[in-house]
């Protein structure tokens, strides 16, 4: 019996994650509502405005749950209201600016920035262009390392689907760090894109975050909120990378690398 190639088993396992991806991502909502009550000793900070940007073909119904969780901790937190996530087009990438411009002009500060998947890599874009009206930016699943950057963000509408191509690379750099705080969250377990296109250059205000959670359920997963409140709480000018918490046996849900 001839034994599997490497090349082999590494796609027998990409598969496996894809196909599990619905059901792990129904796990870390059940285990968001289990573990609801320990969110409540996650850290706030200073109220400051947040957006919440969709992953592609998604819309705000599916960032709900987190802008939720984020306003009870007492952030001003709206989602896009573009619809759906059909790619990065110029009235997309204007619409964003707009809204970013008038939260920071409204709120008297700049605006934080949550993106889920390639609404994560929107997120570093605009934090790229507009440094001055970022605060920080937390991506969750965002293959950013995998995208080649484009002046123009309309050739850009199919590169989603050259994720799944990325799992062939055998190496992968990590994309060089923003000039704003950004934490990057990923998973080993992602069904959906190589976690290794999600890791950025680790600087004095840069890091990578990882956890359990598969691509779908980084909004719903109970250690992927507690990250996120964490880092948004974090003062300006005093950012400090993640400490992974100890408190309650909250360890367990953050792996180590």
């Amino acid at each position: 019996m001839s034994i599997p190639s490497e090349p082999a088993r590494a796609e027998r396992v990409d598969n496996l994650l894809a196909l599990t991806e619905p059901a792990r991502a129904a796990v870390s909502a059940g285990a968001l509502a289990a573990g609801y009550p320990l969110l409540r000793f996650a850290p706030r900070g200073e109220p400051h405005p947040v957006v919440v940007l969709p992953g592609w073909l998604a819309s705000d119904v599916s960032t709900r749950t987190l802008r939720r969780w984020l306003g009870r901790l007492g952030y001003p937190t709206v989602g896009w209201d573009l619809g759906r996530n059909r790619g990065p087009r110029p009235e997309v990438t204007d619409a964003m600016r707009a809204l970013v411009e008038r939260l920071a002009d409204e709120h008297g500060t700049p605006v934080s920035i949550v993106g889920q998947s390639l609404g994560g890599i929107y997120g570093r874009r605009l934090a790229e262009r507009s440094p001055h009206l970022v605060r920080s930016v937390v991506s969750l699943g965002s293959p950013f390392a995998g995208v080649a950057p484009r002046r123009n963000a309309a050739a850009g509408v199919g590169m989603y689907q050259e994720y799944r191509k990325l799992r062939a690379v055998e190496r992968v750099r990590p994309a060089p760090a923003l000039r704003v705080p950004s934490t990057s969250v990923y998973s080993r377990w992602d069904g959906v894109v190589d976690w290794r296109t999600c890791l950025q250059e680790e600087g004095p205000v840069s890091e990578n975050v990882a956890v359990h959670a598969s691509h779908l359920g980084m909004g719903l997963d109970p250690a992927v909120l507690w990250i996120v409140a964490d880092r948004l709480a974090q003062p300006r000018g005093a950012w400090r990378p993640f400490q992974r918490p100890t408190r309650f046996g909250l360890r367990a849900l953050f792996p180590t690398g």
